[in-house]
């Protein structure tokens, strides 16, 4: 994969340069933030304001994914000579509050962020596209560390590496917004009733069979799973920082 960093690095330094392109993929994964997806945007910036598709030969193999124009605004990727490793902020409009809805049903925390930089003159549908020209012959790995800011009108999250991620240290269960234990498991200790139409809910909390049963993990799926005694909610309501 040597070549694929050569071949930015030639359009970087060509008289008429294109212009650099950065998209963005969360991955959200059910054992950690309660949902198996992928959501793909870029910044729209750079000569480009409409939505992208780009087949990552790195990433995903031979399958073009849409990358969707969002406002976004990212700091901090350099690494420095201080010692210290980055932790580089996200900042993402949280249009109709599209961005907390997210975060209500979902986990963010240890979410990975990828990012892919490439050319515009190397995405889909250009004469020259190529899906093996991107940075460092693929791409960056970052991690949600926390939410920073929320408010209607944004929602930044400070991300983290690898590396920090692995030497985290106690204490080991963290204070989070949602419930961290399996559903039905052994912490939660939810066992669905015969009847087959009750103590069954989706991700939005309705009432739902037993195939769209889900967990939301947040309070209200636990009160409505555990409506007498103690609830074994393994989360901290209130735990995410409100601006």
């Amino acid at each position: 994969m040597t070549t694929t960093p050569n071949k930015v690095e030639r359009e970087l330094h060509s008289l008429e340069p294109s212009a650099i392109i950065e998209l963005f993929q969360l991955h959200l994964t059910a054992a950690v933030n309660g949902i198996d997806t992928v959501y793909y945007f870029h910044a729209g910036t750079n000569q480009v304001s409409e939505n992208i598709v780009f087949t990552d030969a790195f990433v995903e193999p031979n399958e073009a994914k849409t990358y969707s124009a969002v406002p976004i605004e990212v700091d901090g990727f350099e690494v420095t000579t201080k010692g210290t490793l980055p932790r580089p902020s996200m900042k993402i409009a949280n249009a109709d509050g599209a961005i907390t809805a997210l975060l209500n049903a979902y986990n963010p925390l240890r979410a990975e962020v990828r990012r892919i930089r490439t050319c515009k003159k190397f995405l889909d549908g250009e004469p020259a596209a190529d899906p093996t020209a991107v940075f460092n012959g693929g791409y960056e790995s970052w991690y949600i560390d926390r939410v920073a800011t929320e408010n209607p009108q944004v929602v930044e999250f400070e991300l983290v590496g690898k590396l920090d991620l692995t030497n985290l240290r106690l204490p080991a269960r963290q204070v989070v917004e949602h419930c961290p234990w399996v559903y039905k498991g052994a912490e939660c200790g939810y066992k669905l009733p015969g009847n087959e139409n009750k103590g069954r809910f989706d991700l939005n909390n309705n009432e739902t069979n037993t195939a769209g049963d889900q967990c939301a993990k947040n309070l209200t799926a636990c009160e409505l799973r555990h409506p007498k005694g103690l609830l074994p909610f393994g989360g901290f309501p209130g735990a995410r920082l409100q601006v």
